[in-house]
């Protein structure tokens, strides 16, 4: 089973270079419509304080009564757009995200009772998932999804327990992230019902808003090298928040 969902973000819909973050989701290639399963936020601005209560799911906005089953193992899409249904206009070069907003890209898991109505707040999340900076390719997490023609991809990790979940993916948009509170977090979370015979229970848990530092070196941070370059000087870079689990 393939499961997907659009997250329709992008530097914006204005000269803020903001963004709106929207999904549909599919299984086995079959679109279940715009938002189906989905919590998303009701504006294309950014959260940007690591302590604001947003930072979960995003602003309160749209949100869906529907659970989407996926199996343990099963490849999650993830695609990104400039605007709701894709391009803003034709030949639009912020599509799917403009390249300025280079970061690293996250996914998190946290089991629930009932994932159509339980909070976005006070879950216990842990990270399935995440791709940051290579330093020989210098590619941020942001440019596989630009090469990808706005698609990311993971896998659900096989040993995950059964049961219902809140499904947090996060781009982290670093070209500003000189100045605290200056680094721009777009995400949302998808309700969903993992099928399996896993039965993996995390150890460690983070908490949203909590899990980040403002002055996290991977959250107050310069991208650009010596040559103006976003390569991050060619160093390593430190993703935010914990380790991806291991089964």
């Amino acid at each position: 089973m393939k499961f997907s969902f659009v997250a329709l973000l992008a530097c914006g819909l204005t000269v803020n270079a903001h963004a709106i973050f929207q999904q549909k989701i599919s299984v086995n290639g079959q679109d279940k419509g715009q938002l189906t399963g989905i919590r998303a936020p009701n504006n294309n601005n950014p959260v940007q304080n690591v302590n604001d209560q947003n930072m979960a799911c995003g602003q309160p906005g749209s949100k869906s009564n529907t659970v989407v089953n996926v199996n343990a193992g099963d490849r999650i899409g993830a695609y990104f757009g400039h605007v709701i249904g894709g391009a803003q206009f034709p030949n639009d070069r912020d599509h799917p995200i403009a390249a300025s907003h280079k970061g690293p890209v996250q996914a998190y898991l946290a089991k629930v009772d009932n994932a159509a109505t339980a909070s976005s707040n006070g879950q216990k999340w842990f990270k399935i998932w995440h791709e940051g900076f290579d330093q020989g390719s210098r590619k941020w997490g942001v440019d596989t999804v630009i090469q990808n023609q706005g698609w990311t991809y993971f896998n659900i990790p096989q040993c995950i327990a059964p049961g219902q979940y809140l499904l947090r993916v996060e781009l982290l948009a670093l070209h500003s992230a000189n100045q605290q509170g200056q680094a721009q977090f777009y995400k949302s979370c998808a309700q969903i019902n993992i099928s399996g015979s896993g039965s993996f229970t995390p150890s460690q848990t983070v908490s949203f808003p909590g899990a980040y530092q403002a002055n996290h070196p991977g959250i107050l941070t310069s991208i650009y090298g010596l040559t103006g370059q976003p390569d991050n000087g060619g160093k390593s870079y430190s993703i935010p928040g914990p380790a991806p689990i291991s089964c």
